[in-house]
Formats: structure tokens, sequence, C-alpha cells
């Protein structure tokens, strides 16, 4: 059973909005990098948190 959509946050996306440094610090810190290595590589692959990840050498 899904949760109800007021509980969801940028967690739940599949996308990261690098203008929102809070979810550019909670992906940071989950895959151990810095801020700039998220954004150079959100620059470099598009939104997609997967991209993203893959292209760091990390998992989601």
């Amino acid at each position: 059973m899904a949760e109800p959509k007021g509980k969801r946050d940028f967690r739940d996306n599949p996308r990261i909005d690098v203008r929102e440094r809070h979810e550019v610090a909670f992906w940071a810190k989950r895959w151990g990098v810095t801020a700039d290595q998220v954004v150079a590589a959100h620059r470099k692959v598009g939104h997609n948190v997967k991209d993203i990840a893959a292209e760091l050498g990390k998992r989601k």
C-alpha cells in the first residue's frame, strides 16, 4: 500500500533538484561525496537519481 501523498518528500522523487540545497546535501551525505560532486554529476548526466549515482560509482 502506498503512503498518502502528504507523507512523501524529495527522497521518494526519482529526480534531484540541485536548486534545493537540502536535496543536494542529503544525497551527498548518503553517497559519501561532496555537494560539488553531486552538482557536477547532475550537469553531466541529468536529473535522474540512478544516473547520478551511477556517474558517482554509487548505488541509489
